[in-house]
C-alpha cells in the first residue's frame, strides 16, 4: 500500500503559505506506517512544536495501473474518502530551507489520517464534493473538489507516469485553506457531504 499525497492543489492554500503555483502537481509519499490505527488517538510527536491539521479529499485505487489515460482514470478507483495530512510544519520548514525532502515532516507515524470510505456511485459529481473540517466543534478548514487546481483524474493520471498504482494504494489530492496548529486535547471530525467520516482525539 503506497500512500500518494498532493501538495498545493487548491490556490488559497498556496497563497496562505507563500507559496508559488507549481506547473505540475507536486507529489510526494508517505509510508503505510504513517497512517493512524482506527479508534487510535493522534500524539503529537516529541521532535515539533508546530503539527499542523491539513483535510483532504482521498481516493483509494482498485486495480493496477501504469500510464493511465486521463479519459480511463475514473475506472480505477469506486471509493472516495476523507483524511489528514498531519504536517510538523517546524521541520518542514527547516527541511525546505536546506532543499531537503520532506517526508521526516510528512510522514512520521499516525501523520496520515484515513476516514470511513464511500462508494464513489453515492455522488453525483467528484469534482462538487463538499468537505469540512472541525476542530473542537468549529469549522476550521472548508472546501469543495471543484476549487482543485488538478482534478482526481489528472492526478490519477499524472502520477501513474512516475509511479505504478496498485489495489489498495491511496491518494490524498490536497488540502484547502485554513490549516492550523493542534493542540493536546483538541478534537477534529471531518465530513464529507455532510457524512462525518473521521473523528480524532490529540494526545
Amino acid at each position: 500500500m503506497k500512500i500518494i499525497c498532493i501538495g498545493r492543489n487548491y490556490t488559497e492554500h498556496i497563497n496562505e503559505l507563500h507559496n508559488e503555483r507549481p506547473e505540475e502537481p507536486v507529489v510526494f509519499i508517505k509510508p503505510d506506517s504513517a497512517v493512524l490505527p482506527r479508534e487510535q488517538d493522534f500524539y503529537i510527536p516529541e521532535f515539533s512544536n508546530d503539527v499542523h491539521y491539513e483535510v483532504e479529499i482521498l481516493v483509494k485505487i482498485k486495480k493496477v495501473g501504469k500510464h493511465i489515460d486521463q479519459r480511463f482514470a475514473h475506472t480505477y478507483y469506486d471509493e472516495i474518502g476523507l483524511g489528514i495530512d498531519f504536517t510538523a510544519r517546524d521541520l518542514q520548514a527547516t527541511l525546505k530551507k536546506k532543499g531537503l525532502p520532506w517526508e521526516k515532516a510528512k510522514g512520521f507515524d499516525g501523520a496520515a489520517v484515513i476516514g470511513e470510505w464511500l462508494p464513489k456511485s453515492d455522488f453525483k459529481d467528484v469534482n462538487n464534493l463538499n468537505f469540512v473540517l472541525k476542530k473542537n466543534g468549529e469549522v476550521v478548514q472548508k472546501g469543495n473538489s471543484g476549487q482543485m487546481i488538478w482534478k482526481i483524474d489528472e492526478i490519477i493520471s499524472f502520477v501513474s507516469t512516475y509511479f505504478t498504482l496498485k489495489k489498495g494504494d491511496v491518494i490524498f489530492t490536497g488540502t484547502p485553506a485554513g490549516v492550523g496548529k493542534i493542540s493536546v486535547n483538541d478534537y477534529l471530525s471531518g465530513t464529507l457531504e455532510d457524512k462525518e467520516l473521521f473523528g480524532i482525539k490529540v494526545k
